[in-house]
């Protein structure tokens, strides 16, 4: 049993304030609830709680609103934020109002009573909190899933500090934009960004672009020229595809990382610089690290704070909300509108996106282009879609389905040994699972309890699987 406390529960849903207020009473912490702004105001006077946990959506205001001012006047208390509307923005907000945590609704309530023991168990009197004002509008992220919250989360919490990050996960999930996200909402936001891509110099080239040269340090050398560390003085500077450095460039910038100081090369008087490091890669350090390719003290200098960017295939609920988003931009940027029929939605959730955001971004932007339709309907999408993408269509005869998984598994085997954190069951899986329950239920005009048994599954994992690959089982009744 953890140390036991005052809670002061608030949220407009009275069975949200049941629920959580007996779990907190079960693990021995007294426990108040309240439905709206006027109320909390009341009880912590009256009550003086030292954990509030509050949601942002109140039937009389902004949840959030008043939160600093509260913190500044108790400053033993801390403040867990809870919040329907899962978006980088309020992961921001709540973290600049000094909430000490945030949780995206739907929440575990298990990871809500851990939260309430962390901030008990914390009790740090906290400073003096104001409003930083950072720019929330045209964030670059996109996304809602559970995945994407805990992103958010691991952002807001670094904006204030200067520690190291390292970003990880597969080619064009967005670990630039995660890198832009921290550096343009941080304190160092005045300053510049600069970003190289150790994947895209040559080797022989890495040092002079990082570090700098002096006039005559090699042919061609006819200038002095700073370096990136010097470019980024007082910003940030993203280390893209940090696997592929060279071991010898690895070293010197261990050395710089320590001593905070870069000599350019061919140079002998080392120059100070200040600057905020971010490394990304899409490759298995650990690994790396057991073949001798790359240094285990320069991992561990990076990896202060890392973060996990979870592959499209590990989001889908995010796919539609992230095409329609990507359509969007593209008539922001004078192509034509676009819109997606529900059909072509359901697709898009289906297909199992090797290429990841990215991916998705130039299919969307492509369809903008070519599409002769308003509409992007699923006949139009699945000629955009590449050959291993074609077991999606309904009534594909066996040879058909054949040909396009042997296809793609020549296509993935290809690529597979480069891809460690992917397996082929699991994407083979993804194409094919979501036709089969699609039929079936059709089959059987949209009765889960009969299509469960022709699956051989329970009813639950039925609904689990509708709910994962966004399928409604009312749209899957046979048609006259």
């Amino acid at each position: 049993m953890g140390i036991a406390g005052t809670v002061l529960v608030v949220d407009d849903d009275p069975a949200i304030c049941v629920v959580v207020g007996e779990a907190l009473r079960r693990q021995g912490h007294r426990v108040k609830t309240a439905t709206s702004i006027r109320e909390r105001t009341i009880l912590l006077e009256s009550f003086a709680p030292d954990v509030l946990i509050t949601d942002v959506m109140l039937p009389d205001g902004d949840g959030l609103e008043g939160v600093a001012e509260i913190l500044e006047g108790r400053p033993g208390l801390n403040v867990i934020v809870l919040s329907a509307q899962n978006t980088l923005n309020t992961a921001i907000r709540a973290t600049e109002k000094g909430a000490f945590e945030y949780l995206p609704k739907p929440f575990d309530l298990n990871e809500l009573t851990r939260a309430v023991a962390d901030a008990l168990g914390t009790r740090l009197n906290q400073e003096e909190v104001t409003e930083i004002g950072l720019p929330h509008d045209g964030l670059p992220l996109v996304g809602r899933s559970p995945a994407m919250q805990e992103v958010y989360r691991t952002i807001a919490r670094v904006l204030s500090n200067d520690l190291s990050i390292l970003v990880l996960g597969e080619s064009g999930t967005g670990k630039e934009l995660v890198a832009e996200a921290i550096h343009s909402l941080g304190q160092r936001r005045t300053k510049p960004f600069v970003a190289i891509n150790m994947a895209a110099i040559p080797r022989e080239l890495i040092e002079a672009e990082l570090f700098g040269y002096e006039k005559g340090a090699f042919t061609g050398a006819q200038v002095r020229t700073a370096g990136k560390f010097e470019q980024a003085q007082g910003g940030t500077l993203f280390l893209d595809e940090i696997g592929d450095m060279p071991m010898e460039a690895q070293t010197r910038l261990l050395r710089v990382l320590q001593s905070g100081e870069v000599t350019t090369v061919g140079g002998s008087k080392p120059v100070r610089v200040n600057v905020r490091i971010i490394a990304a890669t899409n490759k298995d350090l650990h690994q790396l690290i057991e073949d001798n390719r790359f240094r285990q003290d320069l991992y561990y200098r990076l990896n202060v704070v890392p973060i996990a960017l979870p592959a499209l295939r590990e989001r889908r609920e995010d796919v539609v909300l992230l095409a329609r988003h990507f359509l969007d931009r593209a008539a922001q940027e004078g192509l034509p509108r676009k819109a997606l029929a529900d059909d072509a939605a359901q697709l898009l959730m289906a297909y199992h996106w090797p290429g990841n955001v990215r991916e998705l971004q130039n299919l969307m932007q492509r369809l903008a282009v070519l599409s002769r339709e308003n509409v992007i309907a699923a006949d139009i999408l699945r000629n955009a879609l590449p050959l291993d993408a074609m077991p999606l269509e309904h009534g594909a005869t066996f040879d058909q389905l054949s040909h396009a998984v042997r296809e793609w598994a020549k296509r993935q085997l290809g690529v597979g040994l480069a891809q460690p954190n992917r397996t082929l069951h699991e994407d083979l899986l993804a194409m094919v699972e979501p036709i089969l329950i699609q039929e079936t239920l059709a089959s059987v005009d949209g009765n889960q309890i009969r299509a469960a048994g022709l699956l051989g599954i329970n009813r639950n994992t039925l609904r689990k699987k509708l709910t994962d690959y966004g399928l409604d089982p009312m749209q899957l009744r046979l048609s006259d």
